[in-house]
C-alpha cells in the first residue's frame, strides 16, 4: 500500500468536496479501493501506486478546470474521472467546446461529444434536428448557439417557439391575458435566455421583437428571415405542424429543431411531426440529425440512472410482447 498527500490550491474547498462531502462522494465511487481522508486544504489518499497516481492526475485537472472556468459541478467531476486521456483536451473542457459567455463571465460549452456535434453541424447545416431524451442539453445548447450567432451578428434576430399541445393549442379557457396563457409553456426557453444575457437587454430585446418566445401556432404565414429559430418539444408537433413550421425557413436563417421521441403528447394514434421529419429528410444535405442519449445528460447524476432504468423497462415489455406472438 502506498500513500499520498494532494494538497488544493485556488479553487475553495467546497468546490471539490461538495456540501457535505457530495462531491467527494462521486469520487470515491469512481475509486473504492482507494481510502481518501480529507483534512483541510489536504488530500490524504491511501492505495495501489498506479490508482493512486490516476486519481492525483485528475484532482489537479479538476483545479484546473475550475480555475479555467470558474465552476465545478458533479458533473464535471463525474466526466473528468471517466476520462481516459492525459489532459484537458480530453475531458472536453477546451477552448473549442466553448459556446458563448453568459452572465457574469458563466461559460457555457458543449460538454459532451454529441452536444459538440450539435455545435459543429449548425455551423455547417441551416436545418439541424437534435433528438434525445431529457435532460441532455438539447434546447440549453441550441439556445447559446442562437444567443451566439446573433452576438455575431450573423442573424438580425432569435425566435423561440414550441408546441402549446398541452392544452392543445386553446387557451382561451386559461386565466390572464395572452402571455401569461403561454408563458408556463415557454418558460424553460426564458430560463436558458436568462442565463446567457442580462436581464435588462434581455427585457429590451424582447420588447423589440429581437427575441421572440412564441407557440408555434404563432408562426403561421410568417417568413423567418435574418433569423436563428429554435423549435422545441418538436415530438409534440402533428406532421402537418411540423411542414408548416419547416417552410417558413427565409433566407439566412437558421433552424434547429429539438425533441424527444418517447415522450410525446399528442392524442392517442396521433403521428409525431419528429418522428416523420427525421426519416424522410434523412441523407438531404444542408439538413443533419444529431442524436443524443443518456450519455449526455448533464443534469443530476440520478436522471442518467433513471432514463437507464426506464430505458431496461421498455426493452423488456418489447421483448417480453415479441415472445407472446
Amino acid at each position: 500500500m502506498a500513500e499520498k498527500e494532494i494538497f488544493i490550491k485556488d479553487i475553495p474547498l467546497v468546490e471539490l468536496y461538495g456540501i457535505n462531502d457530495s462531491k467527494m462522494g462521486v469520487i470515491k465511487e469512481h475509486f473504492p479501493n482507494i481510502k481518501i481522508v480529507a483534512r483541510g486544504d489536504a488530500l490524504r489518499i491511501t492505495g495501489d501506486e498506479n490508482d493512486l497516481e490516476a486519481l492525483e492526475r485528475k484532482i489537479y485537472w479538476m483545479m484546473e478546470h475550475f480555475r479555467k472556468y470558474h465552476a465545478l459541478n458533479e458533473i464535471d467531476i463525474d466526466r473528468i474521472l471517466k476520462s481516459q486521456g492525459h489532459g484537458q483536451q480530453e475531458n472536453g473542457t477546451t477552448d473549442e467546446n466553448i459556446i458563448v459567455y453568459g452572465n457574469n463571465g458563466m461559460v457555457v460549452r458543449a460538454r459532451t461529444p454529441n452536444q459538440l456535434r450539435m455545435v459543429q453541424s449548425s455551423m455547417k447545416n441551416d436545418l439541424v434536428f437534435a433528438v434525445g431524451p431529457a435532460g441532455t442539453g438539447k434546447t440549453y445548447t441550441a439556445v447559446a448557439l442562437a444567443v451566439r450567432a446573433m452576438k455575431n451578428k450573423e442573424v438580425r434576430k432569435i425566435i423561440l417557439t414550441r408546441p402549446a399541445v398541452e392544452a392543445g393549442e386553446n387557451l382561451g379557457f386559461l386565466p390572464g391575458d395572452l402571455k401569461e396563457k403561454l408563458d408556463p409553456y415557454l418558460q424553460p426557453l426564458y430560463d436558458a435566455l436568462f442565463d446567457m444575457l442580462p436581464g435588462d437587454k434581455l427585457q429590451s430585446y424582447l420588447e423589440n421583437k429581437i427575441i421572440e418566445v412564441a407557440p408555434l401556432a404563432f408562426m403561421r404565414g410568417r417568413t423567418l428571415n435574418n433569423a436563428f429559430v429554435i423549435l422545441d418539444e418538436a415530438q409534440n408537433t402533428t406532421e402537418s405542424q411540423m411542414k408548416m413550421f419547416l417552410t417558413r425557413m427565409g433566407s439566412s436563417a437558421k433552424f434547429i429543431v429539438t425533441g424527444d421521441m418517447t415522450q410525446t403528447d399528442l392524442p392517442f394514434k396521433q403521428s409525431s411531426g419528429l418522428t416523420q421529419a427525421v426519416k424522410i429528410f434523412n441523407d438531404v444535405p444542408g439538413i443533419d440529425t444529431i442524436f443524443l442519449d443518456v450519455n449526455d445528460v448533464v443534469r443530476h447524476k440520478l436522471v442518467r440512472k433513471i432514463l437507464s432504468i426506464y430505458d431496461g423497462q421498455t426493452a423488456a415489455a418489447a421483448a417480453a410482447k415479441a415472445t407472446t406472438k
